[in-house]
């Protein structure tokens, strides 16, 4: 069942939602060669508390840290560790907060110092997507023409989307109904309604779009290890179209 929102209740979602998105601004300004992924997750969970919330992902379903960090190859759900980034690197940053009993997600790959031009054009095609999806998340529109777009910028750049993993409906919970592929035609699933909320996030692959787990039981990376590259947004549905939330 999708859960529709009150526009006070989307109120306060755009009040969580400013937190990761000023969270994710505090982790731009960190992002150097050099810098371990530990210190980004101190550095998130240090601002994001210090805001009146909580990091959502710390402790969900056992995940240890406050943000997921998945570097190159990595797709999502990576855990911050002592590894320390490197000149040419990508970086995919996972966050989530839990504020007055919502919720807030969003992703943003990023470039460690200069990175190659495939690596870059990766980066722009993902984020590209992203933009498309939330373009169609319009009153009327159906569930599917969100997956279709966003399937539909990455393969006609040459790149394929994840299937394995989806993008999420989110309100008092962090993963509610429906489940939003990144693939598949348009014209079908359920109608969009006024005060649904989404959180979309297309996974786009250099190469193919098979991944596996890592041992951890957490990181997911490229079967073929090519380049990976997630952006993801909150984004409510309006009888005067798409509200993104997790926007400065």
């Amino acid at each position: 069942m999708i859960i529709r929102k009150s526009m006070e209740e989307i109120e306060i979602m755009h009040e969580a939602g400013r937190i990761v998105a000023q969270t994710l601004e505090a982790i731009k300004k960190a992002v150097k060669p050099g810098i371990s992924t530990i210190k980004l997750d101190k550095i998130a969970e240090g601002f994001i508390r210090k805001r009146g919330a909580k990091p959502a992902f710390k402790g969900y379903r056992g995940f240890p840290a406050a943000i997921c960090v998945s570097i190159n190859e990595g797709v999502v759900h990576g855990i911050p560790s002592c590894r320390r980034l490197k000149e040419g690197d990508i970086i995919s940053i996972d966050i989530g907060v839990e504020y007055k009993s919502f919720y807030g997600d969003a992703a943003i790959t990023l470039p460690v110092g200069r990175v190659s031009s495939e690596a870059s054009r990766l980066i722009e095609v993902a984020r590209e997507a992203l933009q498309v999806g939330i373009s169609r998340c319009v009153v009327g529109n159906h569930l599917y023409d969100i997956s279709h777009a966003i399937q539909t910028v990455a393969e006609r750049a040459g790149y394929s989307v994840v299937r394995e993993f989806v993008g999420h409906g989110i309100g008092r919970s962090m993963h509610e109904d429906p489940q939003i592929p990144n693939y598949g035609h348009p014209g079908k699933g359920p109608r969009l309604e006024e005060g649904m909320v989404f959180a979309l996030e297309p996974m786009v692959n250099a190469g193919g779009h098979e991944v596996e787990v890592l041992p951890d039981k957490w990181g997911v990376v490229t079967r073929d290890r090519s380049l990976s590259a997630h952006f993801e947004h909150t984004v409510a549905i309006t009888k005067v179209g798409p509200l993104v939330l997790t926007s400065l």
